[in-house]
């Protein structure tokens, strides 16, 4: 009766790898199957539309009066924050110094900068109205500012920032929006409807879906990659089991 019940013990364990590794079969197909897809509509799209910039422009540098500039220590002292780094930067055609009181290691990456006019010594906000005009100045389209947000992230259309951002939209037949820091005025990006087509296809591929784990990254640095990645590890250990079973009941033979 004991050796009846290990028998059936052992075949209720091989059945529940056969089954285990049946349905990860089909997962790691479909999702296989998902990056063959994508990956063959990334060979064969427009690659600068993906990108998102058909009404962008470059942005007009002007020439600075160095005379007129304030050295960046008293800017520095007059601070009312900590500043660890300070960098001259161009704002509308204007000199600012960009003071940063918390700087990530990419521009993309969460910190808080601050701006002061370089020849008055005057901070600049990042307002609605400041924002429009940075927006409307690397836009070459003809479209009308249809509205101007501002959004924390995550931001569906620029998935990498971590800052606070405005988003100025213009009226165009591609749905051009625009971002931009709110602390530094930085041109975060541009993005339309070409670029959102091309996001959609990114997102499966990359498997970084927002309605799981805790929301898109915009790469393979997710929650449901790790997962997969156990699944298919497990379907690849049932499946040697099995085979392993199968050598052992002799149904492999070699000639």
């Amino acid at each position: 009766m004991k050796h009846v019940n290990k028998h059936k013990s052992k075949l209720f364990k091989l059945s529940t790898v056969k089954s285990l590794h049946k349905w990860l079969s089909l997962l790691v197909f479909i999702q296989l199957f998902i990056w063959l897809g994508t990956g063959l509509f990334f060979n064969l799209m427009d690659h600068n539309k993906a990108r998102g910039n058909h009404n962008k422009q470059a942005i007009v540098i002007q020439k600075i009066d160095n005379q007129r500039l304030l050295s960046a220590n008293s800017i520095i002292t007059s601070s009312s924050k900590p500043v660890s780094d300070v960098v001259l930067v161009q704002r509308l055609g204007q000199p600012y110094y960009l003071l940063a009181h918390d700087k990530g290691l990419y521009s993309h990456f969460k910190s808080n900068y601050s701006l002061v006019d370089a020849y008055s010594g005057i901070a600049l906000v990042i307002d609605k109205s400041i924002a429009s005009k940075l927006a409307q100045a690397s836009y070459k389209g003809t479209g009308d500012i249809s509205g101007v947000v501002k959004l924390e992230p995550p931001i569906a259309d620029m998935l990498k920032e971590k800052n606070t951002v405005w988003q100025v939209n213009f009226l165009d037949d591609l749905e051009t929006s625009v971002y931009v820091d709110a602390s530094s005025g930085r041109l975060v990006g541009h993005s339309n409807e070409d670029k959102r087509f091309v996001d959609f296809f990114f997102m499966l591929h990359f498997m970084d879906y927002p309605f799981l784990g805790e929301g898109s990254v915009g790469g393979f640095n997710n929650g449901q990659i790790t997962f997969f990645a156990l699944l298919t590890l497990i379907f690849c250990l049932t499946g040697f089991i099995w085979v392993i079973e199968l050598l052992r009941k002799g149904r492999y033979k070699f000639s």
